[in-house]
């Protein structure tokens, strides 16, 4: 396959492999990020990689080329001397071309070809006897040449059927003339347009038998400055007469080298593709933010305080200090403990396994405590801090983002109200708030009975003692430590001892619920930080990869420099 020449530089040629990679990087972006992108852009795309299975898969190796110009610019003229045969229809009436019209050089047949390209009127080219003598260095056999209606016509439906071929065709010949060389039409809506396609893109100056040597020149000059500024320098324009044949050969070997190559609809194709991976990248940025690796602390914070963990922390608390001092307070006054509230019970938490002795808070408890019959819904205030610290997060991780993109991460960071609310309830409800009884417990438990007993002992002795003195009986020598007896010493010490370990175990209680609740709130804080995790910055993080896939699969596609 020989590189393809149609202007002045040479352009390599484009293999199959190399259409169908970026083509498929152009599809894959389309899948990626079609939601976020334009979607007029989006269809165009979808219709050039639909427009490459349809063309890749024509048999043959025909190479077809349209002649596309204004009214009078004498395009049906050029075709017909081209062919060597009045088969366009020429006129003074205009417009005079309503349909396309084709030309296929060659024994190959081109009827699939012309089918998908809807062209009913054809021509096959055959050689004349006088062709037999000329010597020339090229063919045009595999040509599938076309005369299409004028693109400026008064008539709507001659437009949009050019506007329908010139899309399908793989090398655009643009004839003009001395009078509609700068039409705006021509440079603003077609080579402009089409700046990216000139290695498939001849322009022809026709009706030069109207024009003097100099002035040819000069209008073929300038009409290459206006194509430079078109987007499509170091144009060859060809000059050429329909009427005196000038030329004509020029044109035939341009085409010739086209067909020759077998390589033009390749780089229509490929020009396409670039094209439309150009317009896409302008929806997309240069790159995407990126994310910390932890969740934020001010978002794990609103959602804690909305899913109602400063109120399990309080309940787990105030049921460590009631259970501490249960069992380890003074035994003679534990029952005023059981005149209090139950916080635990209250909330409807009081599940206890005596056996193991453990602070044991089921599933089932902490749903219930989550509920919307067992607590208040989040305030005001906790909802306006979820709203905000998400807001917080889009706003970061859409930073730089196209407003397609940047609404798209705010949705994502903004999930709907019950979902997250469920999440958060389902990640509570399945966080562990059981504990084994700290040992001291034990210790101090069984010291307060100690106590305990020996006050209860020393308070029968003296009271042994008071009765043995009332009945008059004989006195028992009762053992003393100094001038006080050992039953006062067990009664008193007992009390005060006990007084004050219960005074101790207090103390203990709180510092000990306060490290309890910390322990909780951990747990706790974890699990939401997951569920935010999951629900907010996965699906923001979810975003931003499909915003890289999508950049990185339009610069694939497009495989141009970016500024």
């Amino acid at each position: 396959m020989s590189p393809l020449t149609m202007g002045s530089k040479q352009v390599k040629a484009v293999s199959s492999e190399e259409l169908s990679t970026r083509s498929g990087a152009l599809e894959q972006a389309i899948e990626s990020g079609g939601r976020e992108l334009d979607p007029a852009a989006v269809a165009a795309a979808r219709a050039v990689v639909g427009k490459i299975g349809e063309r890749t898969s024509k048999a043959g190796n025909h190479t077809v080329v349209a002649l596309a110009g204004a009214t009078g610019s004498g395009k049906s003229s050029l075709f017909n001397a081209l062919v060597e045969a009045d088969v366009a229809v020429v006129g003074a009436r205009r417009p005079t071309t309503s349909r396309p019209v084709a030309a296929v050089w060659g024994d190959d047949d081109a009827t699939e070809l012309l089918d998908w390209l809807s062209v009913a009127q054809r021509h096959h080219v055959t050689p004349r006897a006088t062709d037999a003598t000329r010597v020339t260095p090229w063919t045009l056999d595999g040509l599938v040449l076309l005369d299409l209606p004028d693109f400026d016509s008064r008539v709507v439906a001659h437009r949009e059927e050019s506007e329908r071929v010139l899309e399908l065709v793989d090398v655009f010949v643009w004839v003009t003339d001395p009078q509609k060389y700068a039409d705006a039409r021509l440079h603003d809506d077609y080579l402009r347009v089409l700046s990216t396609h000139d290695a498939v893109t001849v322009v022809v100056l026709n009706q030069s038998d109207r024009l003097t040597g100099e002035a040819t020149g000069q209008i073929r000059g300038d009409l290459a400055r206006l194509a430079a500024v078109d987007g499509i320098p170091g144009v060859q324009v060809i000059t050429t007469s329909a009427t005196t044949g000038l030329g004509l050969d020029d044109l035939r070997m341009r085409l010739a080298t086209a067909v020759a190559a077998q390589n033009a609809a390749q780089h229509r194709l490929l020009a396409d593709v670039s094209a439309s991976a150009g317009t896409l990248r302008g929806g997309v940025a240069a790159t995407e933010p990126t994310l910390p690796e932890t969740v934020d602390a001010e978002l794990v914070d609103a959602l804690s305080r909305a899913a109602g963990i400063p109120t399990v922390v309080a309940a787990v608390e105030r049921d460590y200090r009631n259970q501490a001092w249960g069992r380890t307070g003074w035994p003679f006054t534990r029952w005023v403990r059981a005149l209090r509230p139950d916080p635990m019970k209250r909330l409807r938490l009081n599940t206890r396994d005596a056996v193991e002795e453990k602070l044991a808070v089921t599933a089932g408890d902490v749903r219930t405590v989550l509920g919307r019959s067992s607590l208040p819904p989040p305030t005001p205030a906790a909802r306006s801090a979820v709203e905000l610290a998400t807001r917080r997060v889009g706003d970061r991780a859409a930073e730089g983002l196209p407003n397609r993109w940047a609404e798209a991460v705010a949705d994502a960071a903004t999930p709907p109200g019950p979902e997250l609310a469920d999440a958060l309830d389902q990640a509570v409800v399945g966080t562990s708030l059981k504990m084994r009884a700290p040992l001291w417990w034990r210790v101090f438990g069984a010291a307060q009975l100690v106590l305990a007993l020996v006050a209860v002992l020393g308070l029968l002795w003296l009271a042994l003692l008071v009765v043995m003195g009332w009945l008059a009986l004989p006195e028992i020598d009762t053992p003393r430590l100094g001038p006080l007896p050992y039953p006062l010493l067990m009664f008193a010490g007992g009390l005060l001892l006990g007084l004050g370990l219960a005074a101790l175990a207090r103390a203990l209680g709180r510092r000990g619920a306060r490290h309890r609740g910390q322990q909780i709130r951990r747990r706790l804080t974890d699990k939401v930080a997951e569920v935010a995790a999951e629900r907010i910055v996965g699906p923001v993080r979810a975003v931003l990869e499909r915003h890289r896939l999508t950049r990185e699969s339009l610069d694939r596609a497009e495989q141009q420099p970016r500024r």
